[in-house]
């Protein structure tokens, strides 16, 4: 009787050992570490420049990620508005650049390629400002 216990034991143990493991490789599921020489707008905030942690937030909802600067602490959740089975192989952020400031507008994983709505008052903002600048300030930030 001890035996079958101990062997109806070690296959629950094995099991939950099992499933542990398989959360862990999930939790490491589309992780980026990458530096940005710039800063940035992403999800309605401006982020210094530095290293940042990309990670995913759920496995319930593929499109939630957590983009945290490692130095400064501080970061954003994002929403991807699409989502799709990388192709490339080269992980890396994606910015458009528009009126002299980055920003973020895509993520590619190993295993994905995300594309990260641009705030269009954020967008008419930074183009607002830009236009506003003297000329000596436009070209220098340029």
């Amino acid at each position: 009787m001890k035996k079958h216990f101990v062997g109806i034991l070690t296959a629950v143990f094995s099991m939950a050992a099992f499933a542990m493991a398989t959360q862990a490789q999930a939790a490491t599921s589309d992780q980026l570490l990458v530096k940005v020489p710039y800063e940035f707008v992403v999800g309605g905030k401006t982020l210094p420049a530095g290293t940042y942690r990309v990670s995913r937030v759920s496995f319930a909802n593929e499109g939630e990620l957590l983009l945290n600067n490692v130095e400064e602490h501080v970061g954003v959740l994002l929403s991807a508005s699409e989502w799709a089975t990388a192709s490339a192989n080269q992980p890396a952020l994606q910015f458009q650049q528009i009126a002299g400031q980055h920003f973020l507008s895509g993520i590619k994983t190993a295993e994905h390629v995300f594309t990260i709505p641009v705030s269009k008052s954020a967008v008419l903002e930074a183009m607002k400002s830009h236009q506003g600048s003297t000329p000596s300030n436009a070209a220098g930030n340029d």
